[in-house]
């Protein structure tokens, strides 16, 4: 439903202001004055939520939030009051859902029931997690446990951009150059060589061809690696249960390491937030980011549905981690074990990332010394014949 907002008058001359979800204009008029305000403007910002939507997420808002939620819930403040008081740190869109969330909860809908309206925001587990938090009546620890899970993954995502950031500096700076001196500097250099009836090394004719290329077809060049990315894009979309299948089998199992990090850290938040096993199963699953781990988890749930354990219905992990899940399940720890296990794939990953970040600058610098090296060549060959026929 959209939301209206709206200003006028309580009953002792006080100006108001504030925010209501109702079907229309007329509605939302009626519950204004329902709470005794007299309206002086309504109006519906329903157009606003839908820029946020398209606009650029803040990927602090949620764990900022959460943690200061929790801090206000667990010090006794109301549910509706901790709203009320987070709105007034936000602007804009995240403002809105805030306070349009208050309202919601103002008119008898439960916490889980108002975010489920913002779930490209609050994600499957989370709102899952809140709804356990609020049937248990531990809302303020479900929260805390929300928090410490959403820093955890914002501190690895923080780490893999911090990572890449030197990497893809140096690819991005390395195109650049060899594109300027194909396109505008080698052009000139061999031009010298045109009018020569001399035979020209081979090197240096591939080097002609490729500058002729980069000069006269450079539309072209940007054009294909369009359609490339595209193509790859769309085949990644339509087989991307088969492309994650690849990605499991990559060597370094960096990657794999990320996942599994996930899952049992996701396991964790849910279990220990009082889920049962199956429905954490099936979030844990949508939360990983890869289709192939996901169908294992899903034939994984169907195998505990039946009796099984789940150590035993786990496939596609490694034996460490089934046997780390057996012994959190025989010992009555699962969370304890699963949270050991998060942080250990969790270190694995920043370590190979390291690693392999350390081992891309060498690689780099030796690729365009050989680049610079066939240019060289390409160049002064040819020059070195010339001052013969001088000779």
């Amino acid at each position: 439903m959209p939301i209206f907002k709206y200003k006028g008058y309580a009953a002792d001359g006080t100006e108001v202001r504030g925010s209501i979800e109702a079907p229309g204009m007329r509605d939302a008029i009626s519950q204004v004055k329902a709470r005794k305000v007299l309206p002086t403007d309504v109006v519906e910002s329903a157009r606003k939520r839908k820029k946020g939507i398209f606009r650029g997420r803040d990927e602090t808002f949620l764990p900022n939030m959460t943690r200061q939620l929790s801090i206000l819930i667990s010090s006794g403040v109301p549910l509706m009051e901790a709203l009320q008081s987070l709105s007034d740190e936000y602007q804009g869109y995240y403002r809105e859902i805030l306070i349009a969330t208050k309202e919601q909860l103002s008119g008898g809908a439960s916490f889980y029931k108002a975010l489920q309206e913002y779930g490209h925001i609050f994600s499957g587990y989370y709102i899952h997690m809140i709804q356990a938090g609020e049937a248990s009546g531990a809302l303020d620890i479900v929260l805390v446990k929300l928090a410490d899970f959403l820093e955890h993954q914002s501190v690895v995502r923080s780490k893999i951009r911090s990572s890449m950031i030197y990497p893809i500096l140096m690819a991005g700076v390395s195109i650049i150059i060899l594109s300027f001196l194909f396109a505008f500097v080698i052009p000139k250099l061999v031009r010298i060589f045109a009018d020569t009836k001399s035979t020209l090394p081979f090197i240096t004719i591939i080097l002609i061809s490729i500058s002729n290329a980069f000069a006269k077809y450079w539309w072209a060049i940007i054009g294909i690696l369009v359609v490339i990315v595209m193509s790859v894009r769309k085949y990644i979309s339509k087989n991307r249960e088969r492309v994650d299948r690849l990605i499991l089998k990559l060597p370094g199992g960096i990657v794999q390491s990320l996942y599994y990090a996930r899952f049992a850290r996701s396991m964790e938040v849910l279990i220990s937030g009082g889920l049962p096993v199956l429905a954490a199963l099936k979030l844990s699953a949508a939360a990983i980011g890869n289709r192939a781990l996901e169908a294992n988890i899903f034939y994984a749930g169907e195998k505990v549905a039946e009796g099984q354990t789940i150590a035993s219905s786990l496939k596609g992990f490694p034996s460490v981690f089934v046997q780390l899940v057996a012994t959190g399940e025989k010992t009555g720890k699962l969370a304890e074990t699963l949270k050991k296990a998060a942080s250990s794939y969790e270190e694995e990953f920043i370590r190979k990332v390291d690693r392999s970040v350390s081992i891309f600058e060498p690689v780099m610098i030796i690729f365009m010394a050989l680049i610079v090296c066939f240019i060289v060549l390409a160049v002064l060959l040819p020059i070195f014949q010339l001052n013969e026929l001088v000779k």
